[in-house]
């Protein structure tokens, strides 16, 4: 061993040097008020001087934290998923915490499994689309906290929603002013709360003063279910077709091609999320547009104020915008 080769400065070393205890030194690098100001400015000094500073898993074992966040979505595929993580990340990589992400991929019965596994890895949890029933996820919430949930809401717990039923209304207002009385949904996963809130805003709106008729057509989230789903749509009679979402709509779009069905000529195609390819599909798609990436970086303020000890929101509502688009125009029949 070369006897000019340096020690690796340790919490031993450097609680030698400041003549205090290795829990004094532990108690100033965590940044712990409960040190005496002239000893933890010693502590500092020799830490200084020995140039040391604690690993980020020491930190986090004394901290009892680990800096980590969890993310869970149904679907990472899809692009709306994928932009509320950006928006996530983002956000709570400027504050210094890591996200780890995962999927259910649409299965109800592995979110539970997920999240607790998620939440033990690490400091709060962030729940996106959960697909769960309400009476599990309520049981679920003290394990869970510190806990955000998108788009579902359960008293005290906060959350961040999408006004689905005023995004169905623009968009069913729009189908209406180009004279389209008879508009078939193609529905999305049943577990799923957004598309209960979408079918009920349809329904609400075909029974007042009878203005359409509608129809529903068991669907999906994904593009295959929209492409496989094109030839009842296109034998249902119905002049529109409002889309669960932007992916079932392209879906959609690319089966309706394929049977020879005009675009906007013998039916109108809408979707909901105005993803980002929703603008150079073939038409351009109309859409209801969410705010994703604000979904994301709203999240985590939600989180951290809770991981902080501030107070934080219960529920924020946003309403989608509607963006008119070569994929909807006037019926003719």
């Amino acid at each position: 061993m070369d006897p000019n080769a340096r020690v690796s400065a340790n919490i031993k070393l450097v609680a030698e040097a400041a003549g205090v205890s290795r829990a004094t030194v532990s108690r100033v690098m965590n940044g712990r008020a409960t040190v005496a100001p002239e000893l933890a400015e010693r502590v500092l000094t020799a830490a200084r001087a020995l140039d040391y500073a604690p690993s980020q898993v020491a930190r986090s074992l004394a901290l009892g934290r680990t800096a980590t966040i969890a993310l869970i979505v149904p679907d990472l595929s899809n692009p709306m998923f994928q932009d509320v993580l950006r928006g996530l990340s983002l956000a709570a990589g400027a504050d210094g915490h890591r996200l780890l992400i995962a999927e259910s991929n649409e299965q109800v019965e592995d979110e539970e499994v997920l999240a607790l596994e998620a939440r033990r890895r690490c400091d709060g949890v962030v729940l996106a689309s959960p697909r769960l029933p309400t009476a599990d996820l309520e049981r679920l919430v003290p394990q869970l906290a510190p806990l955000v949930l998108i788009n579902r809401k359960l008293p005290g717990v906060p959350s961040l929603s999408v006004d689905y039923a005023a995004g169905i209304q623009d968009l069913v207002a729009h189908l209406l002013s180009l004279g389209h009385r008879r508009i078939v949904y193609l529905a999305g996963p049943p577990p799923s709360t957004s598309n209960r809130e979408r079918l009920d805003a349809l329904l609400h709106l075909s029974e007042q003063g009878n203005a359409f008729e509608l129809i529903q057509v068991a669907c999906g989230a994904t593009f295959e279910n929209g492409h496989a789903v094109a030839g009842a749509v296109a034998s249902s009679g119905a002049t529109a077709a409002v889309a669960y979402n932007d992916m079932v709509a392209f879906g959609a779009l690319s089966g309706l091609h394929e049977l020879g069905v005009s675009v906007p000529g013998q039916i109108s195609v809408t979707g909901f999320d105005d993803i980002p390819f929703a603008r150079f599909t073939t038409p351009p798609l109309t859409s209801a547009a969410v705010p994703r990436n604000t979904l994301g970086n709203q999240a985590w303020r939600l989180l951290h104020a809770q991981l902080t000890g501030q107070g934080a929101a219960d529920a924020t509502d946003f309403r989608p915008r509607l963006l008119v688009r070569g994929s909807t125009g006037r019926t003719n029949g």
